[in-house]
């Protein structure tokens, strides 16, 4: 059995999108993340910080986007997400997946945040460091691997189309652009937006029930 604790147009938006690639069963959880009185503490049995994604399967609990990506990626690996071990591909597949979690998104947040900083000061170095090695990166490869969709796309287009289109903070550069035309057309990225669609409206947050 598989378990997907998620809150609709969160961080986990993009492990729902990889949980329909790999086209296996899973239970919903649905975590309010934004609910007036928090989130219950008795989550934290699950996820330490109370955040989403996470997920439970067959018992072993799995927190983090890039280790949630790297195992359900590994453990299916008849949906071809996940480069093999001694793939070429592997290296960059790998570091797309952990740059997403321990560079691209804090430093979104550290811009979004308006914080002052140089580079050395924190972990994940600056805004335009992050920005234009995305830049090059995809100017220089379709996808987040390589010249194939892999699971890590399923990360890195979220965090750009989230970034980009919803919350502004991303510029909308051509090279951005381009790679979410080339994936936004699958399939399995339509029916996550979709579901996501349904269960935002839901939450009280969304729905207009909170004031």
């Amino acid at each position: 059995m598989l378990t997907f604790y998620h809150a609709p147009w969160s961080r986990s938006s993009g492990i729902l999108w990889l949980l329909e690639e790999l086209q296996v069963p899973y239970e919903f959880e649905m975590i309010d993340i934004r609910a007036r009185e928090g989130v219950p503490e008795s989550y934290r049995s699950i996820q330490p910080n109370k955040k989403v994604p996470a997920i439970v399967h067959d018992g072993q609990v799995v927190t983090e986007r890039a280790a949630i990506t790297i195992y359900l990626a590994d453990r299916f690996p008849q949906a071809g997400l996940a480069p093999a071990i001694e793939d070429s591909d592997r290296a960059a597949y790998l570091t797309a997946l952990v740059y997403c979690d321990s560079v691209f998104d804090p430093a979104i947040c550290a811009h979004v945040q308006g914080l002052k900083y140089e580079s050395n000061h924190y972990a994940f170095g600056t805004f335009a460091d992050m920005l234009a090695y995305i830049e090059r990166r995809l100017a220089r490869h379709p996808f987040a691997a390589g010249g194939r969709f892999t699971a890590a796309d399923t990360q890195l287009a979220s965090g750009i189309n989230y970034t980009m289109n919803i919350l502004r903070a991303l510029p909308e550069k051509p090279v951005f652009k381009e790679y979410l035309a080339r994936v936004e057309t699958r399939p399995a990225f339509r029916k996550a937006q979709q579901i996501d669609m349904e269960l935002a409206a839901k939450v009280p947050f969304f729905s207009g029930q909170e004031a």
